[in-house]
């Protein structure tokens, strides 16, 4: 739109354009340290858990084996991803590879129900047929779950809020120590009662946990990924203020999406009542960004002659 003036700014006055060069490079150490130990320490435990489930013929710490699997391929996915982020964008990928979290996100989610409809269906194919369980194997085994699980998800408790691929291993990992633990009781249970049911009955318990931990993971992975308003922000709040804004008298075209699990973008156009210069448009970039932790904004500033002409009508629409 001829005359128009273009903000491409997460900036302060006077820095612009920094932020679109520095997408995807300012991630810190911790994250990919935690997820490369989360990693190997589960991929270690999932060998033994394998083994050990078999040598004890227990279903729960083959289906627990498999949920953890699933974590392991959850969390090499998003530290792969986390890696691809730190890379700075190119002349073909202007955003970088920000993306990619988002789409190890809606990977794990999948992976994830996978899993669990692993667990249910053998835990009801052993529920139906009861078979003898090693519970000795069974308790040693799921209490060394709970030491390797509940250390792993220490390492993601300070990042959770912040990062979605972080919050569901999190999450993951944390429920994981929990199923642990009941694993332990349905065998110490198995010991004293004989009760061998009890171990497909502790997988189906696997399982409700599991979805009753994560249900939110996959429907908001698959919202960023179709370019919904990530969940932190309400748009209302950001629409108010920039409505609120001296001079401004219309906001439209106004939209909100994730560029990544933990960056946010946002275009929206503004009629103002006069002249806008670049240092004020500059201040308003600033202030979306403390405000509502929106780190990419693009501002395009209107007369209201021109913010007729630009409205998009529905005759354009194909």
């Amino acid at each position: 739109m001829g005359g128009h003036d273009h903000d491409h700014g997460l900036a302060d006055p006077g820095h612009d354009h920094g932020h679109a060069h520095a997408l995807g490079v300012h991630h810190p150490a911790g994250p990919v340290s935690a997820f490369a130990i989360g990693t190997v320490l589960n991929a270690g435990f999932v060998a033994a858990e394998i083994a050990f489930g078999l040598a004890a013929n227990s279903v729960a710490l083959l289906a627990d084996a498999v949920h953890n699997l699933g974590d392991v391929l959850g969390l090499a996915m998003a530290w792969a991803a986390l890696l691809l982020m730190r890379r700075p964008p190119t002349g073909t990928r202007t955003y970088g590879w920000g993306r990619s979290s988002i789409l190890a996100a809606v990977a794990n989610s999948a992976v994830l129900l996978i899993s669990v409809g692993a667990i249910a269906v053998e835990a009801v194919r052993r529920l139906l047929s009861p078979q003898p369980v090693s519970e000795a194997v069974v308790v040693w085994v799921a209490a060394g779950g709970i030491v390797i699980n509940g250390l792993t998800a220490l390492l993601f408790m300070r990042g959770r809020t912040d990062d979605l691929n972080i919050r569901a291993a999190f999450v993951h990992l944390a429920g994981d120590t929990a199923v642990a633990a009941g694993v332990v009781a349905a065998g110490l249970l198995i010991g004293l009662t004989g009760w061998v049911w009890l171990d497909p009955v502790a997988s189906l318990a696997v399982a409700v946990v599991i979805v009753v931990a994560s249900v939110g993971v996959p429907r908001e992975s698959t919202n960023l990924a179709l370019d919904a308003v990530p969940r932190r922000i309400a748009l209302g709040e950001v629409e108010a203020f920039l409505r609120g804004l001296a001079g401004v008298v219309e906001v439209h075209d106004l939209h909100i999406w994730a560029i990544s699990t933990t960056e946010t973008a946002l275009t929206a156009h503004l009629v103002c009542a006069g002249p806008v210069g670049p240092h004020r448009v500059g201040d308003i970039a600033h202030e979306i960004r403390h405000r509502f932790r929106i780190g990419h904004t693009t501002l395009q500033i209107e007369s209201a002659a021109d913010a007729e002409a630009c409205r998009l009508r529905p005759a354009d629409v194909v």
